[in-house]
């Protein structure tokens, strides 16, 4: 909303104000000036000293120039050419170290329509942080700050996501941080990984059973739906749900109803649905490989989990935490060579992949310091695990069509690669490096090849 002063307001009665709001606000003037705090404020980000009348940017971000003269967005700026009350997530520096927060800026008018003042309330976000602090989702790229933003929106609602996002990008964080800022936090966050299961095991694990429903049933079993009432239900990989059981999830969504397997018995469930996929659903609709109504049911507020090549500003920060998760009290660095080594690679799995590479570094350091070549190194692990398993499925479609005419041709293929690695050695005189790049194999089969 709009706040509209009938009389030109004083400054000590649009303080008193402030103290009306149940969060952090403070008082800025159309220069930037903060003129007032209210005790949220000052119990969450400390006082600050009003005689100089510091500018908002100077203490929030230690700027000299407004945010968006130093490539920020700036809620102030945003009012001033919309009119109206903006919101933006932004990076403020706190007295425990730099925090998203959750900036909601609103006008304050004279009765001429005269801009005069700003209200500015700010919510932290604790399931998140811009620096390498303890929490589920780091990042502070443009990406990560832009989903962050929707993650703080629809949190608040109790509307069905959908995450979409590669494999290995953290969509299952992004889920629990949406629970966790929910209010269903006190209540459970039940994850179900849909990828893999069959009709009857997804009708089982979803709605429960009772003893004796099928071959194995010695036991009743609680649906995870139940265990979610009141919380939040995850499915992960929502892609992969049997086209066959589709049409019983949508049941469930539009009437929170379901009977476990075996039972004549309807009960209900009050949960809020976050679903997760990698696949393109609405490609898989067209193809009749998804319900176009449970589609619709699901995407009411679609959430892009960014991939790490979309944020590569925040892999440093990512580095660093990751490290001072898995080195168990040791502090582990990366050279600034080794960074650069990661910093051109793709990682094609994600901050998973991301992870897993720097388990290994940790493990293949001598010292605390990891070098670029023990990132090659485990690079190239999993270069030459994919090509050991390109390989062996080559071979194995080789021998289903190998007869005695066609031998002599599989051997000519290993003499033709022999042949090529040989002319690239004459060509690049013989820097190994270089023919290994061009050839798209690691430096160790290279050698494996040439001495083979």
């Amino acid at each position: 909303m709009n706040i509209i002063a009938t009389d030109s307001p004083s400054t000590e009665g649009l303080a008193n104000m402030l103290e009306g709001y149940d969060c952090p606000a403070i008082l800025v003037s159309v220069e930037y000036q903060i003129l007032a705090t209210n005790q949220h404020y000052r119990n969450e980000f400390g006082r600050v000293s009003l005689t100089d009348k510091p500018r908002c940017y100077e203490v929030s971000h230690g700027f000299t120039v407004p945010c968006d003269e130093a490539g920020e967005d700036c809620p102030l700026s945003a009012v001033v050419q919309s009119g109206h009350k903006e919101r933006i997530l932004h990076i403020h520096q706190t007295p425990r170290g730099k925090e998203h927060v959750d900036v909601e800026m609103l006008p304050i008018f004279d009765d001429d329509g005269a801009l005069l003042f700003f209200v500015e309330l700010l919510r932290s976000i604790p399931v998140s942080s811009p620096e390498n602090l303890n929490t589920k989702l780091v990042g502070a790229s443009r990406r990560f700050n832009q989903m962050l933003e929707k993650v703080s929106r629809v949190s608040q609602k109790d509307a069905s996501v959908l995450l979409l996002g590669e494999s290995g990008s953290g969509k299952e964080l992004v889920a629990t941080a949406i629970h966790q800022g929910s209010q269903r936090s006190k209540n459970s966050l039940v994850t179900l990984e849909c990828a893999g299961l069959t009709d009857s095991l997804f009708e089982s694990e979803l709605f429960g059973h009772v003893k004796g429903s099928f071959t194995g049933a010695n036991n009743n079993r609680t649906g995870l739906v139940e265990l979610a009432n009141g919380g939040t239900l995850f499915l992960d990989e929502i892609g992969d749900v049997p086209l066959s059981m589709q049409v019983k999830l949508l049941r469930l969504i539009e009437t929170g109803s379901f009977r476990p397997v075996g039972s004549s018995i309807i009960k209900h469930s009050n949960f809020r649905l976050i679903c997760a996929t990698h696949k393109h659903l609405a490609n898989m609709v067209k193809k009749g490989e998804f319900r176009q109504d449970l589609y619709y049911r699901i995407n009411v507020f679609p959430i892009h989990v960014p991939s790490l090549r979309e944020r590569p500003d925040d892999l440093p920060l990512l580095i660093s935490t990751l490290l001072k998760r898995i080195s168990e009290g040791k502090e582990y660095h990366l050279t600034d060579s080794a960074l650069r080594v990661l910093k051109r690679y793709d990682f094609p799995g994600n901050i998973r992949e991301l992870s897993n590479l720097l388990n290994r570094a940790v493990i293949l350091s001598d010292t605390n310091l990891i070098e670029p070549s023990t990132i090659q190194e485990c690079l190239d692990i999993d270069y030459e695990l994919s090509q050991e398993n390109d390989n062996d499925a080559h071979l194995m479609n080789s021998e289903l069509v190998l007869t005695p005419s066609n031998k002599t041709e599989w051997v000519d293929l290993k003499t033709a690669e022999s042949r090529y690695l040989s002319e690239l050695m004459a060509f690049y005189q013989g820097d190994k490096d270089k023919v290994a790049k061009v050839a798209g194999i690691s430096l160790r089969s290279l050698y494996r090849k040439l001495e083979s």
